[in-house]
């Protein structure tokens, strides 16, 4: 298991100067353990992550700048800067950026598994379709395209 290092990864960065483009989206890891995984993603409007289930991990988001619309077990919400969304494993999520402004969150998924496998390998894809069956290998499941209505 690889410990977590100290230290600041400062704002606008990633940890190891990484950044990822995942389908127009930017995400910045944070700190990177086998237990956990936190990331900073930044939404424009319009821009989303559809319904998907984590089967073995627990995910959590603060929300920093914006607002967020959730769809959480099946039900629409809404996050705003300063609240933190929290889902079991095993909860369908999706979160949409429905705002005419952009949003920034802070994510971190508990234990890590393979997300950062997988934001690596996501890194730049333009084909959703191969972003969904890529993410089927590392334990993120998206649901069929109705569960975002």
């Amino acid at each position: 298991m690889a410990a977590l290092e100290k230290g600041i990864t400062a704002n606008g960065t990633g940890y190891g100067g990484k950044t990822w483009n995942i389908l127009g989206q930017v995400y910045f890891p944070k700190a990177v353990t086998d237990s956990t995984f936190a990331f900073e993603t930044n939404s424009e409007p319009g821009q989303f992550v559809p319904v998907h289930v984590h089967p073995t991990q627990d995910e959590f988001i603060l929300v920093q700048e914006g607002t967020l619309d959730l769809k959480l077990d099946g039900v629409w919400v809404q996050a705003k800067a300063g609240d933190l969304v929290r889902m079991p494993r095993g909860i369908p999520h999706g979160y949409f950026n429905k705002s005419d402004k952009p949003a920034r969150a802070l994510f971190w998924v508990s234990p890590m598994q393979k997300l950062e496998a997988l934001f690596n390998q996501l890194h730049n894809l333009t084909d959703p379709e191969e972003v969904v069956r890529i993410s089927a290998q590392h334990e993120v499941n998206f649901l069929p395209p109705e569960a975002n209505e």
